[in-house]
């Protein structure tokens, strides 16, 4: 089942705190913008970890850091825009990672990250935002059953029972989706499914009407989808902003074609999401392996076709690649993106985005959390001894 919640024409009434909004310049990508932050006098309740100020960049030019490299995103983005001149940008924002400040959940870092989003990323730009599903990641645990068992949602309690943190989860999420709606954004949610494989099943629909697309998000699995005309857009911590990762930044990383990218974390294994790599099996079968032999054979279902018929590395590679091959494609289905989701993009989801709406809802929002925020010391507890 599809929930899909359409933007709304109605909107909050403002309450905006004294210096609630300043003004940046974002150079020639962007006219004057205006950055929503939270009260810097509630500051301390952000469960986010911010940035100093002074690590902001009054230009707008982000830069990407990648194996210690500092890259230059606008000479990225130049190339980008020469390439898809003329096509018009659709955003897809993964909202489930956005909720957390490092591994804790937290409303305070969904504002926060969606608030710069919206006032220095996307502005008017078509966007569509994108939830896990009830019972997202059921298909894959059938398949491995440490996938992603790790995970915590919404405000979870060892003390109370499952039916109330059902009942705090449903509430966080209704309130994600109100601000979202409010602000504009069509809201997609399909049963059964992780958010990953609805974007990367949508993600076609768009590239196939001549649109160019942005994935906001910080999780790796989207990679795989990285192309001339998909890029992502991913929060950065420590510089407290977003920052665009393309096809360059890509090759510059992990100098392989993105094509590569699913093959070389099935072998590597992904700790993130609970999916172990052959190393654990294979010490010896490292990264500079698994690249080299990709580099060759361009996909694991190649090298694992070729290993079976003829020697293709070191003895200790060609044993891991024969003994390992359920082994390893059992990693491929797991960690592939599916592009087969019953989802169909509509005409109203590619509009331009009116923004006129975002203030008020931005603001309301926080002033909501400081005032929910007050009695919740014990549950800041739990989560510390958690």
């Amino acid at each position: 089942m599809v929930d899909v919640t359409l933007a709304a024409g109605s909107f909050l009434t403002p309450c905006l705190p004294p210096n609630l909004f300043r003004s940046i310049s974002t150079g020639k990508y962007r006219n004057r913008t205006t950055q929503i932050v939270p009260p810097t006098t509630k500051s301390r309740k952000i469960k986010t970890v911010i940035a100093s100020s002074s690590s902001s960049s009054s230009s707008g030019s982000f830069n990407q850091t990648v194996g210690g490299q500092v890259l230059p995103e606008r000479e990225c983005l130049e190339s980008f825009e020469k390439k898809s001149k003329g096509k018009q940008r659709v955003f897809f924002l993964d909202v489930n990672p956005l909720c957390y400040a490092g591994n804790k959940p937290s409303l305070q870092s969904f504002g926060h990250w969606v608030s710069l989003f919206f006032s220095q990323v996307c502005l008017t730009d078509p966007v569509i935002a994108v939830f896990d599903g009830e019972n997202c990641n059921e298909q894959r645990r059938q398949l491995l059953p440490s996938y992603k068992a790790h995970r915590r949602k919404f405000f979870p309690r060892q003390t109370t029972s499952k039916k109330y943190v059902r009942s705090q989860v449903g509430r966080s999420q209704q309130l994600i989706m109100d601000v979202l709606r409010k602000c504009n954004v069509p809201v997609l949610k399909v049963e059964g499914n992780e958010a990953d494989d609805v974007v990367a099943t949508l993600v076609e629909q768009v590239l196939e009407r001549g649109y160019r697309v942005v994935i906001a998000s910080p999780d790796k699995d989207f990679k795989q989808l990285i192309s001339e005309n998909v890029q992502i857009v991913m929060p950065l911590v420590d510089l407290d902003r977003w920052s665009f990762y393309t096809l360059k930044h890509y090759i510059a990383q992990y100098n392989c074609d993105p094509h590569s990218d699913l093959s070389l974390r099935c072998i590597m294994g992904d700790e993130v999401d609970g999916v172990p790599g052959i190393q654990h099996l294979v010490p010896g079968f490292g990264r500079r392996t698994a690249l080299k032999l990709l580099k060759k054979h361009g996909s694991l279902e190649n090298l694992l076709n070729a290993a079976s018929v003829r020697t293709v590395g070191k003895q200790y590679a060609q044993e891991a690649l024969t003994k390992y091959a359920d082994y390893l494609r059992r990693n491929y289905e797991v960690l592939a993106l599916r592009r087969d989701v019953d989802v169909h993009l509509q005409e109203e989801w590619l509009v331009e985005r009116d923004m006129s709406n975002d203030a008020s809802v931005l603001s309301n929002f926080f002033r909501l959390l400081e005032e929910t925020d007050k009695p919740t010391h014990a549950t800041r507890s739990n989560f510390s001894n958690g």
